[in-house]
Formats: C-alpha cells, sequence, structure tokens
C-alpha cells in the first residue's frame, strides 16, 4: 500500500477497530475496494507503527486501537450541536487521564461552537489525534477568518491589534450569546496553541511563558485553531479558570494579561499615547490587569504617563499592574506613578 494511502487509513481506523474488532481487514477491503490480502498487510503494517494492537488467539484474533489514534470528520454546520460529534464521534475513541480528557472535551466544544455561531462558513472539519505524549485538536472551518470578523466588528484593521484584544479575553462580536471566555481559556489549557485565519498566524508555547508570537500562517480559507495537551500535564480546567479569578480561587474572570510584545517590533517601540490608550481598550472589563512588558526593554514617557496616570486615574476600579518589566522601563513607570 502506498503511504499516501495509509496515511489516509489512519484517519478512521481507530474508530474502525473499535467497531470490528474481529472482521476489520473485511472491513477496510470494503471501504477502499482492496483484496483482504492486501488489507491485512496494511493493518500489519499499522501494527507495527502503533496504530492497532493484536489480541485474542490465531483463530480469532482481535485488533483493537494502539498507542496512535485518529479521528477525523467534516461536518455540515447548519444545524450542527457540538456536543454530539464529541459524544459520539471522538470520545469513545480515546484513553486520556480524566483532567485531559475533560479539557479536550473543553475546547474540542468551545472551537466547534465558535465555528457554528461565528465562522459564517459551511462546513466545520475537526482531527483528534492521540500520541503516547500528547493529544492533539485540529478545527478547520471554511467561513470568513477570525481576524475579518474582528475587523467588522471592532473596526481594528492591524491583526497584531485584533490579536492583542483576543489575548485580553472577553473580546467577543456577539455579546447577547457569548462572553468572550471560549478562545481565551482554550489557549491557556493547552501545552501548544495556533491560531490560522486571513492568512495570518500567531502561537502560543506554555513553556516559554512569553505570550503570543506571529506565525507561519496556513494559506486556506476560514480559520484554523490547534491545541495540543500534554497526557502528563498537572494542569486542569479548575487551574486554569483559578488563574484568572482575582483571588485565585473562584471562577469569575476577574483578572487578565496584556501581552505588550504582540504590539512592538525592532521598528516600533512602545512610546505614544494612542498605542496607550489601545493597551487600555476594555480594561474597565477587569478588576486586575497585568500589563507584561516581557521583551520590551524601553518605553516612551507618553506611553507610559498615558496607560498608567491617565488611563488609570479613568479607571479607578481597576488595579493595572505592570509585570516583567527591564530597569529603563521600570524607571519610566515609577516617574509617571510618582508624578501622579
Amino acid at each position: 500500500m502506498a503511504r499516501l494511502e495509509l496515511n489516509a487509513l489512519t484517519l478512521w481506523i481507530t474508530a474502525a477497530s473499535l467497531q470490528h474488532p474481529h472482521d476489520l481487514a473485511d472491513e477496510v477491503a470494503r471501504r477502499i475496494g482492496v483484496t483482504r490480502r492486501t488489507a491485512n498487510k496494511a493493518l500489519q503494517r499499522l501494527e507495527g507503527l502503533n496504530w492497532l494492537v493484536r489480541e485474542g488467539s490465531p483463530r480469532r484474533p482481535r485488533l483493537r486501537p494502539g498507542l496512535l489514534r485518529q479521528v477525523a470528520k467534516s461536518y455540515p454546520l447548519a444545524g450542527l450541536q457540538e456536543d454530539i460529534p464529541w459524544a459520539r464521534d471522538f470520545a469513545p475513541c480515546f484513553t486520556l487521564p480524566p483532567q485531559v480528557q475533560r479539557m479536550t472535551q473543553h475546547a474540542f466544544c468551545e472551537l466547534v461552537n465558535n465555528a457554528i455561531d461565528h465562522s459564517e462558513g459551511t462546513t466545520v472539519t475537526v482531527s483528534l489525534r492521540q500520541t503516547p505524549g500528547h493529544v492533539q485538536l485540529l478545527v478547520s472551518d471554511d467561513g470568513r477568518g477570525v481576524f475579518d470578523k474582528i475587523h467588522e466588528a471592532f473596526a481594528l484593521d492591524d491583526p497584531t491589534l485584533a490579536m492583542l484584544e483576543l489575548s485580553k479575553g472577553k473580546l467577543t462580536s456577539q455579546p447577547e450569546r457569548h462572553t468572550g471566555r471560549g478562545l481565551f481559556f482554550t489557549s491557556k489549557l493547552a501545552d501548544v496553541f495556533d491560531l490560522h485565519a486571513n492568512e495570518l498566524a500567531f502561537q502560543r508555547r506554555e513553556w516559554e511563558n512569553i505570550g503570543w508570537l506571529p506565525g507561519r500562517a496556513l494559506k486556506r480559507r476560514g480559520t484554523s485553531v490547534y491545541a495540543a495537551i500534554a497526557l502528563d500535564t498537572t494542569r486542569t480546567l479548575e487551574s486554569v479558570l483559578h488563574a484568572y479569578s482575582l483571588d485565585g480561587q473562584g471562577v469569575g474572570f476577574d483578572r487578565t494579561v496584556v501581552p505588550l510584545r504582540l504590539i512592538t517590533s525592532t521598528d516600533a517601540g512602545l512610546e505614544s499615547r494612542a498605542q496607550a490608550r489601545r493597551v487600555a481598550a476594555r480594561l474597565h472589563q477587569f478588576r486586575r490587569a497585568e500589563v507584561d512588558f516581557s521583551g520590551v526593554p524601553h518605553i516612551g514617557h507618553g506611553f507610559a504617563d498615558e496607560l498608567f496616570r491617565v488611563c488609570a486615574a479613568h479607571s479607578q476600579a481597576l488595579e493595572l499592574v505592570p509585570v516583567n518589566m527591564s530597569p529603563a522601563v521600570a524607571a519610566m513607570v515609577d516617574s509617571v506613578r510618582r508624578a501622579a
């Protein structure tokens, strides 16, 4: 069997092995139009690659999913309810630690629901893959793309500003139906998180602890979101929710982190009051906002004064906390706060 055909077989062999444990070769032969002998050779190769495990007696063998598992399916968005594909097509095919299972279900349902409610597309394709170390989720729709949607709803022409707003959380184009928590918290559950849309891409790597960075975009229509969670993670859904509550114990979304690295480059630093106003936008929705200066070596007086004196005075219920400051940034912030 050709390599490409074998790869295609892995997209559905996990579910097929659960449905046809004793006659899997017959099922493969029927589906792809080959002889039973050719199907058996393909299954033997998949056994060697850890996609399948053979059990039972030689006369009555039984094939079940191995360490590698995958399900990939496409659905029309019209009338789709995100919990049904999870319960019917995906969850029965995977064996995950309980806390990872719950986080995966949360991410699955949130991302598919985003495609249903926001994409304005016709189809969503979902792939879930389990390896010995990770569970990997990819959700792709054929809609407008999230950055185009944000541009229309919030008049944000610059994709980095759109990503800045997404990184704060509580951003939604349908406030009557959503609170802007879904994509935000899903990104925090994952060790690896990539967002692709409108020929743009941004990524987070949990272990780097530096927030969002530009990535290499997929050249396709719509929005694609990839999330990977380590099977041995100590993270739980509750711990992520607690981290963004004010006291670290509840589930209220009271706290956010603003990654300033997103809107800086080697050519443009943080100098202007207009930049500060963009940073401060919507922060009044939170009780505490940590302004993360990681990767920002210095800032201008206008930026610091506008953010930490002018904007702070207009949002006195908000605790504005600068973090990860260089000595130069700390000196500038301290100077405007003392002047206030």
